[in-house]
């Protein structure tokens, strides 16, 4: 059911046709309530024109609805395509996410239909028998004067959400719900168990993708149900080719591989929602691309780095035991690989470090964060710290610019 909802908050259109849909109700209900009423009110600021008068005004909200609905979908795809060239690629995910683009678009287009849903009921002329919709009609250029309200008010957005310093705040904050649900802070610290060394029934997958979540529970069924111990043979982040080994059984009955995949969730492209190293991935990708010699921008460069401080420190301070379920035997049912703390660190750390190599404020930048972190980290997290900053050489920053660090697990960089 999450993986549903995560799903609709990616769609763009979702929220607009929701506001339609509320925008058609609204107008039939309104005009059902003018005509109930059958009579003329003479109430302040209530629409007191005839039936030309209304079609005019209707008709002009409608015009200067589709208008701003173009703008303003054009200014977004403006800023997504600047914000790819200019940060990274990985981050648009983000922006299509931002509710309120999508309420602003949705209100919007909730007038556009709302103004043709009262349109229509517009009846007569000045000659004839009339039927003016006063009530619904006054709505109307009440959604006008909300919609210029919101429009200033995305406007201001818009050129808010492209600043460095937001896009960065923002994967920080996204990042962090990541790291509470992925790893929450009351998990009891115990020991990892090594799955069986033996070679088990192996189950391919079915199609390509990237692992965007697993679900723990339905494997710990089918587990405890056939008496077996499974194995996810991809982290979650990891690309999986159509046909490769996706799940490993351990045991004598083997449960039906459909219901196996099913447990995998396969997808395009990596998501944050079970993966916070896909979020420091992008924080480092920001990075990267500030210190490139095209952009030379060592200042963004540090503001990366500084949330980076914040998510290592927060994650430096809980444990992070290995992502196995048992059964009610005590017996390991499943196990799923996932990023250690290290892991975690060298991501943030390595390739930072050899592109800002010849920059001495990066350089400053990432001993500080290490130091602080190692001070903050749990006693088995300091170790990793301590290997980081060893990385990072003498303290000078003149030193001839090191090799790239060849990671061990490309999934997890």
């Amino acid at each position: 059911m999450r993986r549903f909802w995560t799903r609709l908050r990616d769609k763009f259109w979702v929220l607009p046709l929701v506001f339609a849909l509320a925008a058609v109700f609204l107008g039939l209900g309104l005009t059902a309530l003018d005509a109930w009423l059958d009579t003329s009110l003479e109430l302040p600021l209530l629409f007191a024109g005839g039936p030309e008068g209304a079609r005019s005004l209707l008709s002009a909200i409608i015009t200067s609805m589709i208008s701003f609905t173009g703008l303003v979908f054009s200014i977004t795809i403006v800023v997504l395509q600047l914000t790819s060239s200019q940060f990274s690629p990985r981050v648009l995910r983000t922006f299509l996410r931002d509710w309120f683009n999508q309420v602003a678009l949705g209100v919007f287009v909730a007038t556009f239909v709302y103004s043709l849903v009262v349109l229509r009921a517009v009846r007569g002329t000045a000659e004839t028998d009339t039927f003016v919709p006063q009530l619904s009609v006054t709505v109307a250029f009440g959604f006008v004067l909300a919609s210029v309200v919101v429009f200033l008010l995305y406007i201001d957005h818009i050129a808010q959400s492209i600043r460095a310093a937001t896009i960065v705040t923002q994967i920080g904050e996204d990042t962090r719900v990541a790291i509470e649900r992925t790893h929450p802070s009351d998990a009891e610290p115990r020991t990892r168990v090594p799955p069986p060394a033996t070679a088990g029934r192996r189950v391919a997958s079915d199609a390509s993708g990237v692992v965007q979540q697993v679900d723990d529970r339905a494997l710990l069924e089918l587990a405890e149900e056939h008496g077996v111990t499974i194995t996810v043979l991809r982290a979650v982040g990891e690309f999986v080719p159509e046909g490769a080994a996706l799940l490993e059984v351990h045991g004598a009955d083997l449960p039906d591989e459909a219901s196996l995949r099913a447990a995998v969730h396969l997808g395009k492209e990596r998501v944050l929602d079970d993966d916070p190293g896909f979020g420091l991935r992008q924080l480092v990708d920001i990075a990267e691309r500030a210190l490139s010699p095209g952009i030379n921008d060592p200042i963004t460069a540090v503001q990366v780095i500084d949330q980076l401080h914040d998510l290592l420190r927060f994650l430096s301070a809980r444990p992070l035991p290995g992502r196995q379920t048992f059964g009610e035997d005590g017996r390991l049912a499943v196990h799923v690989p996932q990023a250690t703390f290290e892991d975690h660190v060298r991501l943030a750390v390595d390739e930072i470090a050899h592109w800002g190599a010849d920059s001495p404020r990066v350089q400053r930048r990432l001993r500080a964060m290490l130091v602080d972190v190692q001070e903050a980290a749990l006693p088995e997290n300091r170790d990793a710290v301590a290997r980081a900053l060893q990385s990072l050489g003498p303290s000078s920053h003149l030193a001839a610019r090191a090799p790239v660090p060849q990671p061990t697990d490309d999934h997890l960089r």
